[in-house]
């Protein structure tokens, strides 16, 4: 198993982080098939081998995934892809 942690700043209003965190689901269910769900200002989204959750709080995001055995060996791809679509869309 693989645990990712990537927390972004930014200055968005609670909308406007809201929209940004739904890009950021948007293109995790496309890449990589997976159901997105809100839960009050936490977007959880998974599949079978990957969990995680996008949990807004203030001028932060913060994002945990968990990837089973199979998926841990694209951790690293995972993570710097999942990182750069929140720098850009948490701009």
């Amino acid at each position: 198993m693989a645990e990712i942690s990537i927390v972004q700043a930014h200055s968005l209003s609670q909308e406007q982080a809201r929209a940004a965190a739904q890009q950021v689901a948007d293109k995790l269910a496309s890449d990589y098939q997976l159901a997105c769900k809100w839960d009050g200002d936490v977007l959880r989204f998974g599949r079978s081998g990957v969990e995680g959750a996008l949990t807004l709080q203030g001028q932060r995001a913060e994002m945990a995934i968990t990837l089973g055995f199979p998926m841990s060996a694209f951790s690293a791809a995972i993570e710097a892809k999942v990182a750069d679509k929140m720098r850009k869309v948490f701009a």
